[in-house]
């Protein structure tokens, strides 16, 4: 899977209030999910991970860290380099905005916040 695609897929929206149906820290429903720190993280069937976490004004922001980790959960794994990382967040722009310094959210989110 290209680094870009594992961008988009992780750039799709994610909404507080699933993650606040959620007990603190265990699994609920299929696919999973569990209270991580200031976010969320959904676990599928499959065993991907989506880790994403939230800005003060509840937008769904994520940094390459937690994009590495996606891509290292996938079926088949794929461990991009940082550069190839902050490569596919610049491609994909348009989509994404800089939240704050090495963190991105969804442009329309930042647009309508």
């Amino acid at each position: 899977m290209s680094v870009t695609r594992v961008a988009e897929r992780c750039s799709r929206p994610v909404r507080p209030t699933a993650c606040s149906r959620m007990p603190f820290d265990g699994d609920v429903g299929s696919p999973g999910g569990t209270i991580a720190g200031a976010g969320c993280r959904f676990t599928s069937h499959d065993g991907t991970e989506i880790d994403v976490d939230f800005a003060a004004d509840g937008t769904e922001i994520f940094d390459l860290w937690r994009l590495r980790c996606y891509g290292r959960s996938l079926p088949e794994p794929h461990d991009p380099t940082d550069q190839d990382l902050r490569s596919a967040v610049e491609s994909l722009k348009p989509l994404l905005a800089d939240v704050r310094p090495g963190w991105f959210g969804l442009a329309e989110a930042k647009a309508s916040a």
